[in-house]
């Protein structure tokens, strides 16, 4: 009885401190960033003025957001790999941001669109063009779903 009763305990503290930290959002600095993510945007966004970054915290992880002022915003994991990137404003993701694989199908299939987003997670990539169309592909880089 008395294990059942610091069991209870023990799980209602866990969840109050779930709820506490759940979704925390803070600004910080660009030198607060991991070194990956400081090298990705010196890299490929050289020239773009930084208007905001963030730390989110969840449950399980940690993400950062860096938001430039022309509207792109990139969303780097905890390491500082991206995550996602979304262009505004008549931007585009960086060519050598977007798997060759992934590239070559846009060019023969969506001649004349450019990537505006693409999204990448443990089950493939999500990738949205400037013709509004969307197209996922596994994590081998092969197209598995389009929406128009």
């Amino acid at each position: 009885m008395r294990m059942k009763k610091l069991l209870i305990v023990c799980v209602c503290l866990f969840s109050v401190n779930a709820v506490c930290f759940a979704d925390f959002h803070k600004p910080i600095e660009v030198n607060d960033l991991p070194s990956a993510a400081r090298t990705t945007m010196r890299g490929f966004f050289p020239k773009e003025k930084v208007a905001l970054v963030k730390s989110e915290i969840g449950f399980f992880e940690k993400s950062y957001d860096v938001i430039f002022t022309n509207g792109t915003k990139i969303e780097f994991d905890r390491s500082g790999e991206w995550k996602e990137i979304s262009c505004k404003g008549g931007a585009t993701v960086p060519a050598n941001l977007v798997p060759a694989p992934i590239a070559k199908y846009v060019n023969e299939h969506h001649q004349g669109a450019k990537v505006i987003g693409i999204e990448k997670d443990h089950g493939g990539y999500e990738v949205k063009l400037s013709n509004k169309t969307e197209l996922e592909f596994n994590k081998n880089c092969r197209l598995t779903d389009i929406d128009d």
